[in-house]
């Protein structure tokens, strides 16, 4: 058993799509993330990017939530793939499986405001509000739209 756990910001936005019809419709999104190296050597890449995956639940809420330059945190597997390209080679990539997605926290970029508009183009902005002990009531408004309930 394999578990890898990264933490970096996405390289594009995810690429969405749908398999099967009706009620067994999945939801599977590819993506990548950027993860800075520990150490840059002279002449190499100071980040290390992984092609992700998912499916399901984790889909929607890539699609749903993330956006190039978001800040996750993911675990998952490593997992090989093959295909044939139109040369007629056989072609290996290796593939992160997610298995969670998360936030890496923080507060997004002011270039870069983390979350996407609703779909159907109006976009709402809903403020909680603290009260007298410093505990934040969140709006019916928000917990409506929580990916983590």
């Amino acid at each position: 058993m394999q578990s890898i756990i990264i933490c970096g910001h996405l390289g594009r936005d995810p690429e969405v799509r749908y398999s099967g019809s009706g009620d067994n419709t999945t939801t599977i999104s590819r993506f990548s993330v950027a993860v800075k190296r520990a150490y840059k050597r002279e002449g190499k890449p100071d980040a290390d990017f992984f092609n992700c995956v998912c499916f399901g639940k984790n889909a929607q809420f890539a699609e749903k939530y993330l956006t190039k330059g978001s800040k996750v945190v993911i675990r998952g597997r490593m997992e090989q793939d093959d295909y044939t390209n139109k040369d007629g080679q056989k072609v290996y990539t290796w593939n992160l499986n997610v298995d969670e997605i998360d936030f890496g926290g923080g507060k997004p970029d002011s270039n870069q405001s983390g979350s996407k508009e609703p779909k159907s183009g109006k976009k709402t902005k809903v403020e909680p509000k603290e009260d007298e002990n410093g505990f934040i009531d969140i709006p019916d408004e928000l917990e409506e739209d929580c990916p983590f309930a």
